[in-house]
């Protein structure tokens, strides 16, 4: 059996090693395996250290980039009957992650599964909430839904072949592809065994944005979604109050409360914009939303 993990990259010198070098250690009995990194003009040492750990690397355009683009041109350049997907930034927790992830694909109960994602000390604290919530420690298998994330998750190659990912969203494409797997009866599945460090180095504006154009995409994947600015303020407040008793059990209130109000209020600042986007999107727009710089 072989499989392709697919890397996309943007200046990811500080944890791409790291994440190489758990790739390798990987214990797949009877699996051969080659990584595929997709890069989007790193301006760092991204391509020298996946050049010195035997990668091959695949361009992309920064004109030409989207998120479901990237991928589909690094599934494109793989040879295995499975599709790994892995963040530049997402470190594999176990030597039994890859096994893990494929070993569903492999028993046939799903077509496309995803894993168990992390913080550390470093991440901020109210995405380690966020983590915690969307990856928990039991999994799903099959699960209910269409919710995965290609941040750390696992594909059929011939589903690949017959469905690809959209390019034209500005984020999301895990989960509209997701969407149309499941509405043709096939099954997803959660697998908590399958844990990465998932180490978000980001600015609090690069942060924002994720979560707008996120929710610009969503607006395509479920129109029936809207977010008011009674929401807003409620889902702020919310969540601003539950990660402070969170911190305050772990003794931490006191540092981390500035960063959890910034935090949530930035992230649904961001969801409340990228709901109530309706503009065509401009050449300005488009790289401000795809390109990850």
């Amino acid at each position: 059996m072989k499989v392709s993990v697919v890397i996309r990259t943007y200046n990811e010198e500080r944890h791409l090693p790291n994440v190489l070098e758990q790739i390798a250690l990987q214990r797949a009995d009877s699996v051969s395996k080659e990584i595929i990194v997709v890069d989007s003009g790193s301006e760092d040492r991204t391509r020298d250290i996946a050049e010195r750990f035997g990668c091959r690397i695949v361009r992309i355009a920064k004109d030409d980039f989207t998120f479901g683009r990237s991928l589909n041109v690094g599934c494109a350049a793989a040879t295995g009957q499975y599709l790994i997907f892995l963040s530049g930034h997402c470190v594999p927790a176990t030597d039994t992650w890859m096994a893990n992830l494929t070993q569903p694909l492999r028993d046939k109960i799903c077509v496309y599964t995803y894993g168990r994602q992390m913080g550390n000390g470093e991440s901020k604290f109210s995405e380690r909430q966020l983590l915690k919530k969307y990856f928990p420690e039991v999994s799903s298998m099959p699960q209910q839904g269409f919710f995965c994330n290609n941040a750390n998750a696992a594909l059929q190659r011939d589903l690949w072949d017959a469905f690809r990912f959209n390019e034209e969203l500005t984020g999301l494409e895990d989960m509209e592809l997701g969407k149309r797997l499941v509405e043709k009866g096939l099954k997803l599945g959660y697998v908590a065994e399958a844990p990465v460090f998932h180490l978000h180095d980001e600015t609090w504006r690069k942060m924002h944005r994720r979560y707008e154009r996120e929710a610009i995409a969503l607006q395509r994947i479920m129109p029936e979604v809207h977010v008011s600015l009674f929401d807003f303020l409620r889902y702020s407040t919310n969540a601003i109050l539950l990660d402070a008793g969170a911190a305050l059990q772990e003794r931490v209130l006191l540092q981390r409360f500035p960063e959890i109000v910034v935090f949530r209020l930035l992230q649904f600042l961001g969801v409340y914009q990228g709901n109530h986007e309706t503009r065509k999107m401009s050449r300005v727009l488009k790289e401000r939303y795809f390109y990850p710089k």
